[in-house]
């Protein structure tokens, strides 16, 4: 995606990579420490959270097939996460440790483009969702949901996309019930 690998550099890169099965309800990562690893999720769906003061969970993002997962911060910064990231359905992972992630980038330095490129479109992702947060009515934030993550709501509780939206479960319940959505 992104970069074309040689069948060697294919191999270099397969050989640091880290598998891992996961189940359901698992925490990678909690408040307080730091991100050691970056998650490709090849089966399953996590998400990443914060908790403010009162307890109340805010998704900041879901990482289905496909995605890469990390707190940015913490793992390349090796600082103390304020977020969690917590596994929503049983799944396979793929990992690189920041030693072997950095490995990679000396012996296949085309995966620093790539890196890069994946950074890019997150903060681009970031960004369009601080605006979304900012300007935008709760049936909008679910609709940019629903288009953003086809099919996930059949996957995941519903407490978590209304975390995600930014409203509470009964609430999205009741926009739920609206046919127009």
């Amino acid at each position: 995606m992104h970069i074309t690998l040689a069948p060697e550099e294919k191999e270099q890169a397969l050989a640091l990579l880290q598998r891992k099965i996961i189940t359901k309800r698992t925490f990678l990562l909690r408040p307080g420490e730091v991100d050691r690893n970056i998650y490709f999720v090849n089966k399953g769906c996590l998400r990443m959270f914060n908790t403010d003061q009162n307890g109340n969970e805010h998704t900041i993002c879901f990482y289905p097939e496909n995605w890469w997962v990390c707190d940015i911060v913490s793992f390349f910064k090796e600082k103390p996460s304020m977020n969690s990231i917590q596994v929503l359905e049983d799944s396979e992972v793929y990992y690189f440790t920041l030693p072997r992630l950095e490995e990679l980038f000396l012996k296949v330095p085309k995966f620093e483009r790539f890196f890069r490129i994946l950074t890019q479109n997150g903060f681009e992702m970031y960004q369009r969702r601080i605006t979304s947060n900012l300007s935008r009515t709760a049936e909008q934030r679910y609709r940019e949901f629903r288009k953003q993550y086809p099919g996930l709501e059949q996957r995941i509780a519903q407490k978590h996309i209304a975390g995600y939206v930014g409203i509470t479960p009964v609430f999205l319940s009741m926009m739920r019930k609206n046919k127009n959505l």
